[in-house]
């Protein structure tokens, strides 16, 4: 018993761990006008990838120069509201601290931008004798930025529309679990190009939307939504781009 209760701590606080960080995430959004472009720029840089022929180290590069701002920007927010916490008087340490972590931001703003333009620069040159390709070719990479985009596009949704309810990972307007589920059996369905494969994945996605509801952590709305929102990314990627 006392084992069975160990794990079962552990694995909630793994939840509560999860929940909090999505909740600064989340909270970062909310309140930081910086995190919002950066949010956005990545998102569309990330939507622009998909017309390029990038290889695994581009896409790699490409990931973590967003993850590099991205983090760079939460933790001069963190270090900027543990100041104004500690003291609302002007100090010089203080700005000296603010300072710093804001050049961080800037050192990896400007590293981005640098792979950005070593990245792009030739692909979108209109004189040189490159095309815009197609990564039909590669549906792993189409795998990938199709998930990513989900989650990216529902953390923007529950960004915007949070109310309140739940927490990052349990609740809220749309239902995550849903999307990605959804998501998944889209790809599959395109990849596998086999109708009894394809049923047997969205069925799989209707369980984990019915899990979510039966566990009132979504309503059927939430779910729903959160399946529309997977199976357009997906039929967006692999019909329209792909």
């Amino acid at each position: 018993m006392k084992k069975d209760w160990g794990k079962n701590m552990k694995s909630k606080n793994l939840i509560e761990s999860f929940n909090h960080a999505i909740s600064g995430i989340i909270q970062a959004l909310k309140r930081e006008k910086n995190m919002k472009i950066h949010f956005i720029i990545a998102v569309l840089v990330i939507i622009l990838s998909l017309f390029f022929d990038f290889t695994r180290i581009e896409l790699l590069l490409l990931f973590l120069s967003i993850s590099f701002v991205l983090m760079a920007e939460m933790i001069n927010t963190a270090i900027e509201r543990t100041i104004d916490l500690i003291t609302k008087r002007p100090h010089p340490l203080a700005r000296l601290a603010k300072d710093i972590a804001a050049g961080g931001v800037l050192i990896a703003a400007i590293n981005s931008l640098v792979v950005g333009y070593l990245l792009f620069f030739d692909r979108l040159n209109p004189y040189t004798d490159l095309v815009l390709h197609r990564i039909k070719n590669s549906p792993i990479h189409l795998t990938f930025i199709a998930l990513v985009l989900v989650i990216l596009l529902t953390i923007g949704i529950k960004t915007v529309f949070y109310t309140g309810k739940g927490t990052p990972f349990q609740g809220g307007v749309i239902s995550g679990h849903a999307a990605i589920s959804f998501c998944v059996a889209t790809i599959i369905a395109f990849i596998g190009n086999n109708m009894l494969i394809s049923t047997l994945s969205y069925l799989l996605a209707v369980l984990v939307g019915e899990s979510r509801i039966e566990g009132r952590i979504h309503s059927l709305i939430e779910v729903v939504l959160g399946a529309l929102l997977g199976i357009l990314v997906g039929v967006l990627i692999f019909q329209i781009i792909g």
